[in-house]
C-alpha cells in the first residue's frame, strides 16, 4: 500500500501508477460515446454507477461503500477544455475539501480535457506540484482513473488495468488521514490489489469492458 514516495495510496497499486508517470505508455482508444455533449447530471449518474457496479460491486475498494452510503462523496464535473483551467478548478476542490470536513472525498471529472492518457499521465506531475504549492502534500492525495488506464509493464488490452478505467477521465481527491484509519482498520490491506488484479483477469477484458460500457448513458437503457 506504500509507493517508493512511501505516500499511503487507495486500493491500487501506487509503485505502479509512480512509475508509468516518469514512463508514458501508449496510447489506447478510449471508450467512445458522445462525452462531451452531455449535461453535467448525465455525466455525474454515469460515474455514480461506475463506483456502485464496478468499484463497489467487485469490491476493487472496500472503503468505497461506506462513503457512498453516507453521501460522503461529491461528483464535481468541470468544464475546463484546456490543463490550466483543470488546475484550477482542482485547486478550488482540495480548497473546499479544506474547508468542509463533511466532505470526504471529491471524484473531479474533466471529460473535456485529457482524454489522451499520456496528455493526463503528465498532467499528474503537476497535480502533485499544486499539492505542494498548497502545502497539502500528506494532507490529501490524488489518485488517477481515466478510460484508457495502463499500468506499467501491461499491454493495453489487459484485463488488469480496468482497476482504474473509469467512464470519463477524472481525478480522485483523498484524505491521507482517513486513508491511514481505514488501513489500520482492515485486515491484509496489501493484498487488496493482488486480489484485484485477479479478479479482473478472471472475469477477462471482455466482460468488464461491457460493465464500464454500460456506465455511458448513450448505452444505458
Amino acid at each position: 500500500m506504500f509507493g517508493e514516495d512511501d505516500r499511503l495510496t487507495s486500493c491500487y497499486r501506487a509503485s505502479d501508477s509512480i512509475f508509468i508517470r516518469s514512463s508514458p505508455l501508449q496510447h489506447t482508444p478510449a471508450l467512445r460515446g458522445s462525452k462531451i455533449e452531455l449535461n453535467s447530471n448525465e455525466i455525474t449518474q454515469s460515474v455514480r454507477q461506475w463506483l456502485e457496479s464496478l468499484v463497489i460491486d467487485l469490491n476493487l475498494c472496500p472503503f468505497a461503500k461506506r462513503e457512498l452510503v453516507k453521501d460522503r462523496v461529491r461528483f464535481a464535473v468541470t468544464e475546463a477544455t484546456a490543463e490550466d483551467e483543470l488546475l484550477l478548478a482542482l485547486q478550488n476542490e482540495l480548497q473546499l475539501l479544506q474547508d468542509d470536513p463533511s466532505i470526504e472525498t471529491t471524484l473531479l471529472i474533466h471529460p473535456q480535457v485529457l482524454q489522451d492518457f499520456s496528455d493526463y499521465n503528465q498532467f499528474l506531475n503537476a497535480a502533485d506540484s499544486l499539492l505542494a504549492g498548497m502545502q497539502l502534500e500528506g494532507v490529501f492525495q490524488v489518485a488517477s482513473f481515466h478510460p484508457d488506464y495502463q499500468f506499467g509493464g501491461t499491454e493495453p488490452d489487459d484485463a488488469e488495468n480496468y482497476t482504474n478505467r473509469s467512464p470519463y477521465p477524472l481525478l480522485h481527491l483523498l484524505r491521507e488521514a482517513s486513508l491511514e484509519r481505514a488501513i489500520a482498520d482492515t485486515l491484509d490491506v496489501a493484498e487488496i490489489p493482488v486480489r484485484n488484479i485477479a479478479l479482473m483477469n478472471n472475469m477477462g477484458r471482455d466482460e468488464l469492458q461491457r460493465l464500464l460500457q454500460a456506465c455511458l448513458p448513450d448505452t444505458r437503457s
